[in-house]
């Protein structure tokens, strides 16, 4: 844990004139304190390991500093060979990566450095052109840099200084393969930077791997939610959740909500149904292309589009100014991700309204985010939309599966096949994280109707050792007649 004293201004930190300059006009004066911790140990060139939650300003705590490490390489010269890489910033999704490469051009603003954003569901030549021009900063998601690295159009042979932002998504979304194999490929003598809201077993084992000796910062607790996010459960059957939602959006003049939906399926329908209420909203998924997903998001900062419908994949990195309302239109089934969700609001000393619309069928899962945010979350039943006696939430917070798997409710082995559009949404993750999950083909195909002559799975007759060998010549024994096996298969006949 760092002892670094606490600065009040930027100021004190010791940044360049340049670098204060762009933060002034940005309108920042002070400091948050993974700023005031972490700017001065990264300009000292030590490795660090920064555990941070979303909107605590941990992206102007590395950029910066960078920055004025590379201002010694600054060259106004138009000369790719001028404006090698130098710093490599990993992040897990699209969205994340171009809101830190937007800061990285807003911070850098009066010094001649270079940078670009690197992510897939774009065309590749654009990314190919910038880095053949030259670029001393590059922010990129795993897998696309990774496409260069194969296609030979990135030189990392220069890096000094590499960040892995959000750590924890990057092993939540299979990443961590690609960021070891991206290691490899640096120079062993570079600075290391590595921020995640939570440190598990394995995140410090990737942090041995990349980091040398690091400083640990840590400006929240695990699972912490900021006091300045009011939140609310309204009970409701499932069937009113949306008459619900449009009611209190109406009836509160609420704008600049973020809706969290589980599926992408559900994502597009509860848009749909939003505007078909009179209410202007947009839809944002891993099925929509980086275009659409970019507009979606710029129409709603803009206020163009009130609501935001989006699955917790596309709303990773999210940076929205005062987002004053977050709902919950379905639960998360992971209760980490509800403290991912609403620290989309309550940023940068603003206050935020969390709000959840909660059916019967999900009471245990309200039970495991009270456990995990330490905290009870009140409940107002909304006027005529009461639920009924029996769903309105009678659980025990932290109630484990027996209670969930018991009671009548539907088993393990009666839950219903998914669509790809209704299954959670997990994009972004590299193939062969898809690949490594898959079950053996014998399991899958367990699940999929099968023509009735096939219906069992092959299993060889071993005769007992006291019968007595089949003729060569006999016919096979078989469960049904010949002619209907014929029919079944469209007719066989013998050639002469």
């Amino acid at each position: 844990m760092s002892d670094t004293p606490h600065a009040t201004s930027f100021d004190e930190l010791g940044l360049l004139p340049e670098l204060l300059r762009a933060v002034k006009e940005s309108g920042y004066t002070q400091p948050t304190p993974i700023q005031a911790q972490a700017i001065p140990i990264v300009l000292s060139g030590r490795d660090m390991m920064g555990g941070a939650q979303t909107g605590t300003g941990k992206t102007a705590s590395f950029t910066l500093p960078i920055l004025q490490r590379l201002a010694r390489h600054a060259n106004t010269s138009a000369s790719p060979a001028r404006h090698p890489v130098r710093a490599l910033i990993l992040a897990p999704t699209r969205e994340l990566a171009a809101q830190v490469e937007e800061s990285v051009k807003t911070y850098a603003k009066y010094l001649p450095i270079k940078s670009v954003q690197i992510f897939g569901g774009v065309n590749m030549d654009p990314q190919t052109q910038a880095l053949r021009s030259g670029v001393e900063i590059v922010v990129a998601t795993p897998g696309r840099l990774l496409d260069h690295v194969q296609q030979r159009t990135i030189n990392l042979s220069q890096v000094e200084v590499l960040v892995l932002d959000e750590a924890d998504r990057m092993l939540d979304m299979g990443f961590i393969p690609d960021v070891k194999r991206i290691i490899s490929l640096l120079p062993k003598q570079r600075q290391g930077l590595l921020f995640s809201a939570t440190f598990s077993d394995e995140i410090k084992k990737l942090a041995d791997a990349m980091l040398n000796a690091p400083v640990l910062i840590e400006v929240a607790r695990r699972n912490a939610v900021t006091e300045l996010i009011t939140h609310i459960v309204h009970p409701v059957a499932r069937e009113k959740k949306r008459e619900l939602l449009v009611h209190l959006i109406k009836s509160r003049n609420l704008n600049q909500v973020l809706v969290f939906c589980g599926t992408r399926l559900g994502t597009n329908r509860l848009a749909y149904q939003l505007n078909h209420e009179g209410v202007h909203a947009a839809a944002i998924h891993g099925d929509k292309t980086q275009s659409e997903r970019m507009q979606a998001l710029d129409e709603f900062k803009t206020g163009k589009v009130g609501v935001l419908v989006a699955t917790d994949v596309a709303a990773r990195g999210l940076d929205i100014v005062e987002l004053p309302y977050v709902v919950n239109f379905e639960l998360p089934s992971v209760p980490e991700d509800y403290v991912h969700r609403i620290g989309r609001t309550g940023r940068a000393g603003s206050t935020g309204e969390a709000i959840s619309l909660v059916c019967s069928e999900e009471h245990d899962r309200l039970g495991a985010i009270e456990k995990i945010i330490k905290q009870s979350i009140p409940q107002s039943l909304v006027p005529g939309f009461e639920p009924n006696a029996s769903e309105v939430p009678s659980y025990s917070p932290g109630r484990g599966r027996e209670a969930r798997d018991g009671g009548g409710g539907r088993g393990r082995g009666e839950r219903p096949s998914l669509t790809r559009a209704e299954r959670p949404e997990r994009s972004e993750r590299p193939a062969h994280a898809e690949r490594s999950e898959r079950p053996p083909a014998s399991s899958r195909q367990a699940g999929k109707p099968q023509d009735p002559l096939f219906s069992k799975p092959y299993e060889p007759q071993v005769a007992p050792a006291s019968s007595q060998p089949q003729q060569p010549d006999a016919p096979r024994s078989s469960s049904r007649p010949v002619r209907q096996v014929a029919a079944l298969l469209g007719g066989i006949r013998k050639t002469p």
